[in-house]
Formats: structure tokens, C-alpha cells, sequence
């Protein structure tokens, strides 16, 4: 392996200039570096990063740890597994145009794998660490990573770490407001399962637009639709539709708690015979466009900005590094607003 002494004795120099002029850091006469140039190229010299970073504590690497390969991998979890890879986009997006080296390491939806490899990018002398959760939760990551400067995307932790989460209440209740502006007054939610941190903020989100459109809250219309063990949600959001349908005043317009749980609503209904937008409307929340647009009609939604929650989250990591991020405790949490997207599956009453 070729060193740093051979391309100084291969340009007559010493093994300093050659440091020099790889570092850029003390100027050197044009002749002499471009003799040194000359027996880098010559002999394919390969500067030591890992050296380098050990003087500079500068390495140039940004780990992140997710499990977006694995669950994209799972065909039963598709789309599932798109917003760990949107979100990881982001990231790559903005550590690129820093000149920062992103370094992926997937879990392989093992939470034990968690703690190796953190230890591993500590190892490898990263920068900082970005953790992605698969949906927006509590967490708690190994104390390894409190010697890293280290950002959560898509999730947040009891430990005042800097973290990027959607705005899943704001969601909720834009949505609700604007349907309740279509003339819409007996709107029935069908919700992810109740122990998810989205499914609490929501629900806050529709009984605040409910109340300050002066609407009672009537909990016969929110039911649970989904859950995290993986049980059959067609089921569910069966037994949901009959319930509903079968109430003295039932409801005109339904919000389901992702677009996938809309997707199978759009054809239990249509096997009922039961026309949308005409006889019942129809929401739904994240904005798989392959959903979104793929339905007739087409379904309105809110969009979960995991690109922009992915960008954000770099972003926070690059400040922790230059030192210019000085958040208090009590505002480590940025939150991105997740807007309406309205299509044609609301009908104005």
C-alpha cells in the first residue's frame, strides 16, 4: 500500500509538504505542488480518512440507523415501509449538497441490533446520528449514542434529544374544519390503533375542530379501524361501516386513519352499493399518491411530509454540529406541518 513516504520521496519532498498539500491547510509553491500532485496520481496514493478525522475530529461521516430496508423489503408491509425510505431521502438529500458521506445502516427490524450499530458508527468516528423511526412514537435509544450529537426523525424521547415530528394534531383538525365547510356535520373518524402517539394527537385535532365549529363530539362515530398486531383491519373497518350505517343519523362523511384503511373503505362501500362522494365522503391521511390519485374518485388526504420531516432532520444534525443549534430542553422537538391535500372525494353539501 502506497504512503505518504512514497509519494514524498517520489517527489523530492518531505513527508510535511506532502501533508500540506493534501490538507490545504499552509500554502505551497505552485511547482511544488504540482510535483506532489504528479506522485499521488502516479503512484494512486489514497489519503488515510480515518487518520485524518483521528487529528481532525472532523471525519465527514453522518451514520443513520433505520429500518426502512426491512420493511420495504416485506411486501406485506408495503406501502408501510415507504416513509422510513422518504424520510432517509431527505436526509441524503441535504447531507449531499453539505458535502457530508451518509452512512445506512438498517436494523433489520431488530430494536436489539440498535445499540451495535451505534456502537459501530462511534467506531467509525461519525460526525453525528440520525435515528428514523418507521412511525411517529416514543423511543428510547441506547446510552452509547449520548456521546454523538444525534437527531430522532419521525419520533422523540423522554431525554430532550433534538427531534423532528409531524404536526399530526394540525393535520387532523384542518381537515375536519375544511369538511365541516363543505356542509358536512356528522363526520365519523376511523382511526389507527389507539396506542400510537398519531392516533392521541388526531383525535385531539378532529374533537378541536368539532368544538370550535360549535359540533357536539359524538363518540359513536369514532371507532377503531387498524391495529399494530396485524389482524385483519378489513374486518374491522367492516364491522365499523355496518355500525355506522346503522346509527339513527348516520354520518355523511368518513376520515380514515391512513389512505390503505381508505383504500379498502372505497370498496366495502362499493360492494354495498354505496356511491362516493354522492352517498358518503371520504377521507384519508398520509398521501400515497399510488392511492391518493390511483382512486375514483379521487381522495382527499393530508399529507405526512416525510421528505421535509427527513430534510429538517439533517438539517438540526448539521447545526449540532457547527455548534449554532442552542435549543432549550423544553423546544427540542421541531414540528412540521402536514397540509390538506383536497381532491374530489368530499362532496360540498
Amino acid at each position: 500500500m502506497t504512503t505518504i513516504y512514497d509519494v514524498a520521496e517520489a517527489a523530492g519532498v518531505s513527508p510535511k509538504t506532502v501533508s500540506r498539500v493534501l490538507n490545504n491547510d499552509v500554502p505551497v509553491g505552485e511547482k511544488t505542488r504540482k510535483k506532489v500532485e504528479a506522485a499521488i496520481a502516479a503512484l494512486g496514493y489514497v489519503p488515510s480518512t480515518a487518520a485524518r478525522s483521528m487529528r481532525s475530529n472532523k471525519s465527514g461521516l453522518i451514520g443513520l440507523v433505520t429500518g426502512a430496508i426491512s420493511h420495504f423489503s416485506d411486501t406485506s408491509n408495503a406501502p408501510t415501509g415507504l416513509p422510513d425510505l422518504f424520510i432517509v431521502q431527505g436526509i441524503q438529500k441535504v447531507m449531499q449538497a453539505s458535502g457530508k458521506t451518509l452512512l445506512i445502516a438498517d436494523t433489520g427490524d431488530s430494536a436489539a441490533s440498535v445499540s451495535h450499530l451505534i456502537r459501530t458508527f462511534q467506531e467509525h468516528r461519525v460526525e453525528g446520528l440520525i435515528y428514523v423511526a418507521n412511525y411517529h412514537k416514543q423511543i428510547d435509544l441506547p446510552i452509547a449514542s449520548k456521546s454523538i450529537h444525534t437527531v430522532l426523525a419521525n419520533c422523540f424521547d423522554t431525554n430532550h434529544t433534538t427531534s423532528v415530528v409531524p404536526n399530526d394534531q394540525m393535520g387532523q383538525k384542518s381537515l375536519v374544519d375544511k369538511i365541516i365547510k363543505e356542509g358536512h356535520s356528522r363526520i365519523a373518524y376511523l382511526t389507527l390503533d389507539p396506542s400510537m402517539v398519531a392516533t392521541h394527537q388526531r383525535l385531539e385535532g378532529y374533537q378541536q375542530a368539532l368544538h370550535e365549529n360549535d359540533i357536539a363530539y359524538d363518540p359513536e362515530l369514532v371507532l377503531c379501524a387498524d391495529t399494530l398486531d396485524l389482524l385483519d383491519n378489513e374486518r374491522l373497518i367492516i364491522d365499523a361501516i355496518d355500525h355506522l350505517l346503522s346509527l339513527a343519523c348516520p354520518p355523511t362523511a368518513i376520515c380514515c386513519g391512513n389512505d390503505k384503511m381508505a383504500l379498502k373503505l372505497y370498496g366495502i362501500l362499493r360492494v354495498k352499493g354505496i356511491r362516493i362522494p354522492e352517498q358518503i365522503s371520504i377521507a384519508g391521511y398520509d398521501n400515497y399518491l399510488a392511492i391518493t390519485e390511483g382512486l375514483y374518485p379521487a381522495l382527499t388526504t393530508v399529507h405526512l411530509p416525510y421528505q421535509e420531516i427527513g430534510q429538517e432532520a439533517a438539517r438540526q444534525l448539521l447545526k449540532l454540529i457547527d455548534g449554532k443549534d442552542q435549543k432549550a430542553p423544553n423546544s427540542a422537538i421541531t414540528i412540521v406541518d402536514s397540509p390538506v391535500i383536497w381532491r374530489q372525494s368530499i362532496l360540498k353539501i
